[in-house]
């Protein structure tokens, strides 16, 4: 702890700035600024990305002050064929620097500073750039191969044949070591597969498809035991080995083992949003040995960092020390003593220096698969994954059976009585409703495929209408297969309405139904991704389409105001009805009350019912598939409006400060 270190030398009367004048310190300069031109001169030959930045803040708004700072001028650089380590104990602005240097800061996040590629303020166009998120978010029932191929042909250009990106995939399998694992289903909820430092090679495998020169990684040892977290790291710090490409690597790290750290080439400590140490990672603890805070023998290094800085736990019971040196202090005479030592300046020349030099600016935009492609293929994988997901179909096909099989047997032969106009009305709402309102089963899985689909968006592999097209044509089968199947087992033994054509109108007004509520949900999954929240809001949604629809309360008894206008005429229920009724007592006839005549079923739509006979079925069908489309544009209009107005924020927010505002990352895919 911190709190309790005690310094074993004291500093001398000129300081710690003075004692890094050692020779053991210089030693090490000298070595670092060797390696250093070595990168630059090859950097020439190679073209790579170096990236800098320079006082750069970022802030949030807080209530109490106004805004609250994140990161506080910050300085630094990150060239190829290096791995630069992001450390620090948590809260202190790791993920916050990762996500500033890549684009991907939240919306309410206010930056300010200078980040410039290859000396140049430019965009970072697709495949110049991946980022590796904390969560593996994949398909869990796609295996190794699968994954990553799928990703191949969605990110890599028509250009390539399928054989050519079968091949890039199977390469990039490899090269991170999963080659024994290939056929391995990724797994997930209640499915064994892929252990976790496996799920995280397959993330990389992912991002590095289009060969990118710069990578972010975001904790990418996060829950991962200390030998799958050196694996990992090793296989990333090796990348440019295997390809030939010189790739800058920029990973958050929180407390990597000792094997780990020595495969840092530059380590970036922060605490409380400020810099205590930028510069090699061989030379860090020689700096914490200069300002008395050495690193005990036998300890891991990035421990002894760690501890040192975290003023979370200020006291240990168990020591009790009352002469400790408070980790506020410490944090603050390192942080003095990294602005006024060599390592400092270094880093300020070595800015200036990729300022200066005349490195060519990066593609403006890269190529990737054709939207017809990616639609294809993005409709191919979501049906296997649907296929192989119990709980996306197969489980609420089962349901569905069930519950025909209990309306066949409740509604056995209803026959022409009057007493069955009552009972096929009811039938009929169960089956538009209930079965319908089940629908809303399938959004956890759909939820999963949506973080998916924002992973993919962000990283620029496809877009919002290219995942619209292919969630609509995947789920199609099963849906139909829902239509028909439950259908037929709750409709012929029921008594109703015979003739294949009716059936078939039946079918297709229940299948109509359930890719509404699905879209419907799409829709809200686009607002609240929380399937927990989601679900409630859209069965609260159904819930109201219910009432209003004009069953449980007939059309001409509603109130005026909501239920009538304008709920009654949004309500898709209120159209499955209409078409359902007429599809069932058009060309009927029934025994009347006194059982001594016949009803035509035309007066029984317009007068038991309240059904408005100005139109056909076939109209309420078209409205209810014309609802399903406009759902599917809601939830694209949604998406769109995302993308274009994130971007727009911290521009707005720039004029706020005279100082510059920019983000590095274009919007992916529009």
């Amino acid at each position: 702890m911190a709190s309790f270190l005690q310094p074993s030398t004291q500093p001398n009367e000129s300081g710690p700035t003075a004692s890094m004048k050692s020779s053991e310190l210089q030693t090490a300069l000298e070595v670092e600024t060797i390696s250093k031109n070595a990168v630059n001169d090859s950097a020439k030959s190679t073209p790579g990305v170096f990236l800098t930045w320079d006082d750069l803040w970022v802030t949030v708004p807080n209530r109490k002050h106004g805004s609250k700072p994140i990161l506080q001028g910050l300085t630094g650089y990150a060239q190829p064929g290096e791995l630069l380590a992001i450390m620090g104990p948590s809260g202190c602005g790791k993920s916050t620097l990762l996500d500033a240097l890549a684009g991907r800061l939240g919306s309410n996040a206010r930056q300010v500073g200078e980040i410039l590629i290859n000396g140049h303020k430019q965009a970072l166009a697709y495949g110049t750039s991946a980022y590796v998120t904390q969560d593996d978010t994949l398909v869990t029932t796609l295996t190794v191969r699968e994954a990553v191929y799928y990703s191949a042909q969605l990110q890599l250009p028509d250009s390539m044949s399928k054989v050519e990106k079968m091949e890039r995939a199977e390469m990039t399998i490899r090269e991170m070591g999963l080659q024994d694992a290939m056929n391995t289903r990724i797994g997930g909820w209640g499915v064994k597969g892929l252990s976790g430092g496996q799920k995280r090679r397959v993330s990389i495998c992912i991002e590095i498809l289009t060969r990118p020169k710069l990578l972010f990684l975001d904790e990418p040892t996060s829950g991962l035991d200390s030998a799958a977290s050196y694996y990992v790291m090793r296989g990333i710090a090796r990348l440019d080995h295997k390809d030939g490409v010189r790739r800058t690597v920029i990973a958050s790290i929180h407390q990597p083992s000792s094997e780990v750290f020595q495969l840092f080439s530059n380590l970036c400590l922060l605490s409380s949003g400020e810099t205590v140490y930028f510069g090699p990672a061989s030379a860090a603890n020689e700096f914490f040995a200069l300002n008395s805070f050495p690193c005990p023998p036998l300890q891991n290094p990035s421990d002894h960092f760690l501890n040192t800085i975290n003023k979370d736990f200020e006291k240990d019971l168990e020591q009790g020390l009352d002469d400790a040196i408070p980790t506020e202090e410490v944090i603050n005479i390192l942080v003095k003593s990294y602005k006024s030592s060599d390592y400092w300046q270094q880093v300020q020349v070595k800015v200036a220096e990729i300022c200066k030099e005349h490195f060519e600016a990066l593609e403006s935009r890269r190529d990737h698969a054709g939207f017809l492609t990616q639609s294809l293929v993005l409709t191919k994988r979501s049906f296997v994954n649907m296929f192989r997901d119990l709980g996306y179909y197969w489980l609420r096909l089962a349901i569905y059976v069930g519950l025909g099989y209990g309306l066949s047997s409740i509604y056995h032969d209803l026959g022409s009585s009057y007493g069955s106009i009552q009972a096929r009305g009811s039938l009929l709402m169960f089956v538009s409703t209930f079965l319908t309102f089940m629908a809303i089963g399938g959004f956890p899985s759909f939820v999963e495929e949506m973080k998916v689909f924002e992973r993919e968006r962000l990283n620029g592999h496809y877009g919002a209408t290219s995942f619209a097209i292919g969630n609509t044509f995947s789920a199609i089968p099963f849906l139909l297969l829902i239509s028909l199947i439950p259908g037929a087992i709750a409709y012929y033994p029921s008594g109703l309405h015979k003739g294949y054509e009716h059936f078939l109108y039946f079918a297709s007004t229940l299948f109509a139904c359930l890719i509404m509520v699905e879209s419907m949900m799409m829709a809200v999954a686009s607002i609240v991704p929380n399937f927990l929240m989601g679900i409630i809001t859209g069965a609260g949604i159904q819930g109201l389409m219910v009432l209003g629809g004009g069953f449980f309360r007939l059309p001409d008894d509603l109130p005026k105001l909501f239920w009538k206008y304008p709920l009654y005429y949004v309500a898709f229920h209120r159209y499955a009805y209409q078409g359902m009724f007429k599809n069932e007592f058009e060309g009927l006839k029934f025994t009347n009350y006194q059982g001594n005549g016949l009803i035509k079923g035309e007066e029984i739509l317009r007068d038991f019912w309240q059904m408005e006979m100005g139109s056909s079925k076939w109209v309420d069908l078209a409205i209810l598939l014309g609802m399903v489309v406009f759902y599917r544009l809601l939830f694209l209009a949604i998406i769109k409006t995302t993308e274009t107005i994130k971007p727009i924020i911290p521009g707005l927010m720039s004029y706020v400060n005279p100082k510059q505002t920019f983000q590095i990352m274009e919007k992916p895919q529009s």
